[in-house]
């Protein structure tokens, strides 16, 4: 009985030396995410958690800032004081980063910056990985000039979060398009912050500020898009295919283009949260010491609701909606 329990402890010895050394060849990574304010978000998330397990040789730090910038500086100090491999960054507002993308570089740790953008030199962090805010913005407005041909578009925009790379680069892209049409009056912009009491919120005082004088809404996520409809709704104001406001939306997730099929979206801008193996491709080129690019592009389409062909967007199906992925 001895010699088994003997035995036993040995193994568990063994096994427990294992599972320590298993963890040291992990690569320990430092994720500060935005927050979870949208269905985009979510989904984004759930992407990195999946793709950066310990079955693929990774151990990942996840933060969930809640929108929080300090939170979210102090989070990357907390990865940077742990020495963990890498850090991933999606930064809530594109400033303020100097500091601590320094103290990260000192401490020779690489930083990703994911999603979205800051503004600092890019010598100070190693690479970026997102899409082009700027260019949906411009697919947006190329989109409705194409569906306006030349007629009036009063227009409310509900803006992402004030500061945000995000909010930024989809309000700069579809502005490049609207001032080469006078017939375009952006009536008012306004922040919802990317969510859908956000959205309700800030389209229930333009019904209040702006009643019958507008035919265009542009949300900058879908979340928002559903507070703006929800709004609507209460209101008895009518949009989509079929109603008096034409409603345009970024992010296309599931559920947003759901509405988009059912023609309630009349055309919806995909921001690609399936971003995490990209990021894993630049840390495994990273780790076999090879150069990686400064940015690394993730590919968006567009997709408008049925009745609608555009040579900008894809028309949208119930076969590509079972297709999505998130």
């Amino acid at each position: 009985m001895k010699k088994m329990f003997a035995l036993l402890m040995a193994l568990v010895m063994v096994l427990a030396l294992c599972s320590s050394a298993a963890a040291e060849d992990l690569i320990k990574v430092g994720f500060a995410q935005v927050g979870h304010e949208s269905d985009w978000r979510n989904a984004n998330t759930e992407n990195y958690k999946g793709v950066f397990t310990a079955e693929n040789g990774y151990e990942l730090s996840f933060v969930d800032c809640d929108n929080d910038n300090a939170v979210q500086l102090e989070a990357v100090r907390s990865f940077i004081e742990q020495d963990l491999d890498y850090i991933i960054i999606a930064p809530i507002e594109t400033a303020g980063w100097n500091t601590v993308l320094a103290e990260a570089k000192d401490a020779g740790i690489p930083v990703i910056i994911a999603d979205r953008n800051v503004d600092a030199d890019p010598s100070e962090y190693t690479t970026r990985v997102g899409t082009d805010m700027v260019k949906e913005g411009e697919t947006a407005g190329l989109w409705l000039a194409e569906y306006m041909a030349g007629a009036e578009a009063n227009i409310l925009v509900i803006e992402g979060t004030v500061g945000s790379s995000a909010a930024l680069g989809r309000s700069e892209g579809f502005n490049n398009i609207a001032k080469d049409h006078p017939e375009w009056k952006i009536i008012d912009s306004q922040s919802g912050d990317f969510t859908q009491a956000g959205g309700q919120q800030v389209m229930e005082s333009f019904l209040k500020s702006y009643p019958g004088q507008f035919n265009v809404v542009v949300c900058h996520n879908d979340n928002e898009a559903y507070g703006a409809m929800d709004a609507m709704d209460a209101a008895g104001v009518t949009y989509g295919v079929d109603g008096d406001v034409i409603l345009i939306s970024y992010d296309a997730t599931k559920a947003g283009l759901t509405y988009t099929l059912e023609g309630k979206i009349n055309c919806n801008v995909e921001c690609n949260p399936i971003q995490a193996a990209f990021v894993k491709e630049v840390i495994e080129k990273l780790e076999a010491g090879e150069a990686v690019e400064a940015f690394t592009l993730v590919v968006d389409e567009a997709f408008v609701a049925p009745g609608i062909t555009s040579q900008y967007a894809t028309t949208m199906t119930a076969e590509l909606l079972a297709a999505r992925p998130y």
